[in-house]
């Protein structure tokens, strides 16, 4: 990582722990542009328009040309990749634990020459009927996590375990620490965190719909492996117990079950208020069981795009973890700020890629752990 592009995450840090999340958020993607720091009497740089909603939709996948310095992807599984030289690579491998396989592209961003610290580790797991390059294309955490020097891990769910290629976030088994997915998903975690020199105190999770409700599970099911949570139009852990009530959450929400636990993760929640294949209560339901009953300060505002929401934000404090809970008003079943490259994006919203990147990189796991 460059120098100056370190500073300014240093500088987003500090805007984010003083409560100024938009500022830190648009820094960071100043950085990104390669633009530096903004000028006092600066405005905020030009956004392009949104490109509308695409929700409620069979899977596409449009393919976009890829930086001449990334890896060619190669066809079917491949035997875990060697840690990384320094060059920019998009991975594909495979993963067996407890009897279970799955394929996963992993994205080594470029290594600067010399450098030899560990790197932060972002777990992204798809929604329903995607696939890894679906959902690498369409959140473009790639292209934010390439300057950040983050390494992005794409799972992919295979056919075979669920018709949709859903999570089973709605079956006990895969609710439950050593078991089922979770298990899966937490040993091939481990297992890129050792071939490529991950930093222990800066892995995090993130995942949209089927895959947010994941992505809770694991975070509370395993707590000393994510420093931190994401969850995109997701379902809180234990909201359902069986096909029929999972269903029934969907369409109406429903409330953390007693597959969570009392101790979560800092945590980043955003869900469109017009969200018709998951109840926007759901959201409202993984963020308060993270707050436990707290208070959160709300705020309103207005993305540059166009997006209105509202933000509720709870710092640190005693037992409690930060919390983060974004209201997108107007926004469907969509990864808010994507890009139209993948499926189920809003471009042009709420950037939830960044906004996550900035979140995740300013919390590291508790010595503790």
């Amino acid at each position: 990582m460059n120098h100056p592009f370190q500073d300014m995450l240093g500088e987003a840090t500090r805007l984010t722990q003083g409560g100024h999340l938009m500022a830190a958020t648009e820094l960071i993607q100043r950085a990104l542009r390669g633009e530096g720091a903004p000028a006092p009497d600066q405005g905020a740089p030009p956004q392009r328009p949104g490109a509308g909603l695409v929700i409620d939709a069979q899977a596409r996948v449009i393919d976009e040309p890829r930086p001449s310095a990334w890896q060619a992807p190669t066809d079917g599984a491949a035997p875990a990749p060697a840690p990384s030289t320094g060059a920019e690579q998009w991975l594909r491998a495979s993963h067996s634990h407890q009897g279970r396989q799955l394929t996963y592209r992993l994205y080594v961003p470029p290594g600067a020459p010399g450098q030899s610290a560990p790197r932060p580790l972002i777990v992204m797991l798809h929604g329903c009927t995607q696939d890894a390059d679906d959902f690498a294309a369409g959140t473009r955490m790639n292209q934010l996590a390439r300057e950040a020097g983050v390494l992005v891990l794409y799972p992919e769910q295979v056919q075979h375990a669920n018709a949709q290629k859903c999570w089973n976030w709605f079956k006990p088994q895969h609710q439950q620490r050593g078991r089922g997915e979770p298990a899966l998903l937490a040993s091939l975690t481990r297992q890129v965190m050792a071939e490529h020199g991950v930093d222990a105190a800066r892995v995090y999770v993130a995942g949209l719909s089927a895959g947010g409700a994941m992505a809770d599970i694991l975070g509370r099911a395993y707590p000393e492996l994510f420093a931190a949570v994401g969850v995109h139009s997701g379902l809180a852990a234990g909201a359902a117990a069986d096909l029929p009530s999972a269903l029934a959450a969907m369409r109406g929400g429903a409330p953390a079950g007693r597959a969570s636990t009392p101790a979560p993760r800092p945590l980043i929640v955003l869900h469109g208020d017009a969200d018709s294949t998951v109840h926007p209560a759901n959201g409202a339901a993984v963020a308060g069981a993270a707050l436990g009953g707290s208070a959160a300060q709300a705020t309103a505002g207005r993305a540059p795009g166009g997006q209105r929401f509202t933000r509720s934000v709870q710092g640190a404090s005693g037992n409690g973890a930060a919390v983060e809970y974004w209201q997108l008003h107007g926004a469907g079943h969509a990864w808010s700020g994507g890009s139209a490259a993948g499926s189920y994006t809003a471009p042009g919203g709420v950037d939830a890629s960044a906004e996550m990147l900035r979140f995740f990189l300013s919390h590291r796991q508790p010595p503790s752990h």
